[in-house]
């Protein structure tokens, strides 16, 4: 793979620090992060479940730090354990949360962080309402961006008089960050097909449902669509891409498998917009879905952290979204340039599952370019291999049954798929 970027004016004196809160060691955002960052020269950490994760065998990684978290944590002790990592580190370091969990934890401590630690500076409690799936909606809402119609139960009453007027199928998530770690409702977003199937889940979701239930919109009249951005502290977009997701594991719901760079600069605008409206700074993941019924690009989900696929993204000067973060917050310009159109991010270990479904599954996305300009491969890199062997030995030993559940959540997909289980972000 081109070692893309080697002439970009970054300051090698700033680490980064890859943050991460709860169980997911096989996380390749964070690895495109140590290689897309570490490849620069910038000296790289980064947060870790155990000393055999991929991202920590990484040849770009200068120190890991092992620290299994839950999601459960009282705040205070997170921060202290982050400000104790400041200190072994020794500089001002760069945070790069790879979570919603994370991103929300700096942006609410950003005062005890600031002195060890560069983020940008978003109002405090904006990440945690864009985590928040009825935050979100909220903020749709108030400034006109579609969104799939969404109830949010406060009761098992309220889920009864829902089911008797719902169009079936429809989609269950969990509503909060933090929450969704403390005691989540499902696994993950969960398709559901019918009012029995509605009700016989809600019995175990307690007295006050974490939930929000959610209009289908059927991949059949649909396009799923993305945009990777990192804003300055103008809120204006200091880089910023849409592409299209080809393939998700599980199939047509889960986590990207394989998309393509795709220019849309109408999904740009809106994108831009909205984030100047609600005065966001920072790295952002949108996930849009293009409803061909009205013909309106809705907005699923808004991730205040860089997604997982963020290495699909990049402009023609060597620029994504990570890059950016970093030269903003060293005081150095970041190149503007067009993004590279027509290039591809394969997720190895699960787009062969998911190429075999989509075969069976419907025609291809019309926008997704038939040909690859270049193919950006989540695990494999030929100057940085351990992690993706590492990957292989976690997913066939006794660490692999978060890969097991995300296999059989694939093979009956429609009904109930839990999505990203072990994961993490996507």
């Amino acid at each position: 793979m081109a070692r893309s970027g080697t002439r970009l004016a970054v300051d090698r004196s700033v680490p980064a620090l890859i943050v991460k809160i709860g169980a997911y060691p096989l996380h390749h955002g964070g690895v495109g992060a140590i290689r897309s960052l570490g490849r620069l020269g910038v000296p790289m950490y980064a947060v870790t479940e155990d000393r055999f994760t991929p991202a920590a065998l990484s040849r770009y990684l200068r120190g890991r730090f092992v620290w299994p978290t839950t999601g459960r944590e009282a705040p205070d002790r997170l921060v202290t354990g982050l400000l104790r990592i400041g200190r072994r580190i020794g500089r001002p370091t760069l945070l790069l949360p790879t979570d919603e969990e994370a991103a929300v934890l700096i942006a609410e401590h950003a005062e005890a962080l600031a002195g060890s630690f560069l983020f940008p500076r978003a109002a405090p409690g904006l990440p945690r309402r864009l985590a928040s799936k009825q935050g979100l909606h909220e903020l749709c809402a108030a400034h006109g961006v579609p969104s799939p119609a969404a109830v949010f139960p406060g009761s098992y009453a309220d889920i009864e008089a829902y089911a008797g007027r719902a169009r079936f199928p429809v989609v269950a998530k969990n509503r909060e960050a933090f929450v969704r770690r403390e005691r989540p409702a499902v696994t993950g977003t969960t398709r559901i097909g019918g009012p029995a199937q509605l009700l016989d889940l809600a019995r175990d979701w307690g007295p006050r449902p974490g939930v929000i239930l959610q209009e289908y919109l059927p991949r059949e009249q649909a396009e799923d669509w993305i945009v990777h951005a990192c804003f300055g502290a103008d809120r204006a977009p200091l880089a910023l891409f849409t592409g299209v997701k080809v393939r998700s594991w599980p199939p047509h719901a889960g986590m990207t498998a394989c998309a393509y760079v795709v220019d849309n600069p109408e999904l740009a605008k809106m994108s831009a917009e909205f984030v100047h409206r609600i005065g966001f700074t920072g790295i952002a993941d949108l996930d849009w879905r293009f409803d061909r019924r009205d013909g309106r690009y809705k907005l699923l989900d808004f991730n205040p952290r860089m997604g997982a696929q963020f290495r699909l993204f990049e402009n023609a000067a060597g620029v994504d979204i990570v890059r950016a973060q970093h030269l903003a917050l060293t005081g150095r310009t970041v190149p503007e340039a067009p993004q590279r159109a027509g290039r591809r991010f394969v997720v190895e270990n699960v787009d062969l599952p998911a190429l075999l479904a989509y075969r069976r599954g419907g025609p291809r996305p019309p926008h997704a370019p038939r040909r690859a300009r270049g193919t950006e491969l989540a695990w494999f890199a030929g100057d940085d291999p351990l992690p993706f062997f590492t990957m292989l030995a976690r997913s066939v030993g006794p660490g692999a049954s978060h890969l097991r559940q995300l296999r059989r959540a694939g093979r009956r997909a429609g009904t109930e798929a839990p999505l990203r289980q072990g994961e993490g972000p996507k």
